[in-house]
């Protein structure tokens, strides 16, 4: 049997990194993908195809493929698009350009890797293309205003591919995962410390007794929070099924948002939101 080959960005560190462990173990080639040297470098000493990969890089992206192409006799049976950033923040506080950077990662990214690959899979016959999206993606949560919009932004490109490629024979899959162990919040201070000028901000007394708090002070997991073997586990699943679910959802929290979202009215809702 032919060893099945996929594309994992963002695997430095949490959800990506135990997706690049997981697949190996499960028997796939697993080519796993940084943004940094330092980081493609030590998965390489842990056995790994590496593969270097900025989404925010056009020419990084068609390296890494070039790459992986050129490993595998230019095939490719899965890509799982994963890497994103937060800029944590007020929307009120949030500069346009610290949007605009969130957005060109967690979505124009996404995207233009996605329209690589489908070329590859289109040729070859077969494909799957998983994209992390979120809890967040589904509800949104203040203070989080730039994730949130690129989530839901990469909800609505995703589906809206799904419905377009149902006459073709790649599979489109979206996994949304809530609380999941990683490095995310700590990932994110440089990006607030970059952009949100929280001291002049009229939220400022908010920002002291809530947000920095939460940013600069660990309180331990979160509740509900499950380690990034969960979101592995979906995965494998959506690769596996013969007709893989179009969502698949993660943690307990997305179940009850979803949920939540279908029958409550959008004041209930947002007030349920609002307290958490």
């Amino acid at each position: 049997m032919v060893q099945r080959s996929i594309l994992i960005t963002g695997c430095s560190s949490g959800i990506g990194y135990d997706a690049a462990h997981g697949l190996r173990a499960a028997g796939w080639r697993v080519f796993a993908s940084c943004r940094s040297q330092a980081d493609c470098d030590r998965l390489r000493t842990q056995g790994f195809d590496v593969v270097q990969l900025d989404y925010c890089d056009v020419a990084s992206m068609e390296t890494a493929l070039d790459e992986v192409l050129a490993q595998t006799g230019g095939t490719l049976d899965a890509l799982y698009n994963n890497g994103a950033f937060a800029c944590p923040g007020a929307v009120e506080d949030l500069p346009t350009d610290a949007l605009r950077s969130v957005f060109e990662t967690n979505v124009f990214g996404y995207h233009e890797l996605i329209l690589r690959v489908i070329k590859i899979m289109r040729a070859q016959g077969h494909g799957r293309i998983v994209n992390c999206s979120s809890v967040l993606g589904l509800v949104p949560m203040k203070w989080r205003g730039a994730y949130v919009a690129s989530k839901f932004a990469l909800e609505g490109l995703t589906q809206t591919l799904r419905i377009e490629m149902k006459d073709t024979p790649i599979n489109i899959i979206t996994l949304q995962p809530g609380p999941i162990t990683s490095s995310i919040r700590e990932n994110s201070i440089p990006h607030f410390e970059r952009w949100i000028d929280w001291k002049s901000s009229a939220r400022r007394a908010q920002y002291e007794t809530s947000l920095t708090k939460r940013l600069y002070q660990s309180s331990g997991p979160d509740r509900f929070e499950l380690p990034a073997s969960a979101v592995t586990a979906k995965l494998i699943k959506a690769l596996d099924a013969k007709s893989p679910k179009p969502f698949y959802f993660v943690t307990t929290p997305t179940y009850l948002m979803a949920g939540l979202k279908r029958i409550l009215p959008t004041r209930a809702l947002e007030w349920v939101l609002a307290r958490g």
